[in-house]
């Protein structure tokens, strides 16, 4: 990035100058991203639908990916910029790695994704703002941590859960009623396609399990292990049981009163 910065600052994702238009810009835009903390990690989601306007643009775009063994990000926001600023950030943290003999503390991913969402400010004051959500296993502290960010690369480290995009706010509040600090890997797995089902229940550009297509939300995990994507088989059981229980009980799980 830095190499770019000096020599060829155009190819970077915020340094491309816009042409003057009038009225807003309509481009692919990812919704909604889920991640929990479990007793063992780390486990990061998001839905699959990407919205253009109050159009469905696409219903299978992938928002979820790794940084690299022991971290991930997930993408909301324009969609084209996100996916071009997570790759070079891919880039950066395999550069250090090469260069320095050793992988970049957890914290130090954090801040250099930060840097870089601060480098793409004057697009989003154009209307393409990019706002990722990053998660990994620290190593150092041996356990999972999150991080969120605004879109001028303001960071937040996120105790217990997090959710960007447009169905945060019921993602959230769904998993304010379900997370525990003693979650296991599998019921934080499941807690996460709950909040996406109850994002995708009240807001019109996160997607829900799309049973008939067979398109189900893509989750990862991240344990001292690293980064482990689950399978289709393993996410369309959880999404298909999530589904059933809601027949019975469409609001999902109740939290005790007290």
């Amino acid at each position: 990035m830095d190499f770019l910065s000096d020599y060829a600052p155009e190819r970077l994702p915020g340094g491309r100058s816009l042409p003057p238009v009038e009225g807003p810009v309509e481009t692919v835009h990812g919704t909604t991203i889920v991640a929990a903390t479990f007793s063992g990690g780390v486990v990061l989601a998001g839905d699959r639908r990407a919205t253009m306007g109050n159009m469905i643009a696409q219903r299978d775009v992938e928002k979820v990916f790794p940084a690299d063994e022991f971290s991930a990000v997930g993408i909301a926001g324009t969609a084209g910029i996100a996916v071009e600023l997570v790759r070079l950030f891919q880039l950066e943290l395999e550069h250090f790695e090469k260069v320095e003999g050793h992988a970049l503390s957890l914290e130090g991913k954090a801040n250099r994704l930060s840097t870089m969402i601060r480098g793409n400010l004057g697009m989003a004051l154009q209307g393409l703002a990019v706002v990722p959500m990053f998660a990994g296993y620290d190593v150092e502290r041996q356990r999972g941590r999150i991080f969120s960010y605004d879109v001028t690369g303001g960071r937040s480290e996120e105790l217990g859960f997090a959710a960007v995009g447009s169905g945060s706010i019921f993602a959230r509040g769904s998993l304010k009623k379900l997370h525990r600090d003693d979650l296991g890997e599998e019921r934080a797995t499941t807690a996460v396609v709950q909040a996406l089902y109850d994002a995708a229940d009240d807001d019109s550009a996160t997607g829900g399990p799309d049973l008939a297509r067979r398109i189900f939300p893509i989750v990862a995990v991240i344990t001292e292990d690293g980064y482990r994507r689950l399978t289709e088989d393993e996410v369309s059981g959880i999404a298909r049981a999530v589904h059933e229980a809601r027949l019975q009980l469409p609001n999902g799980p109740q939290a005790p009163v007290l």
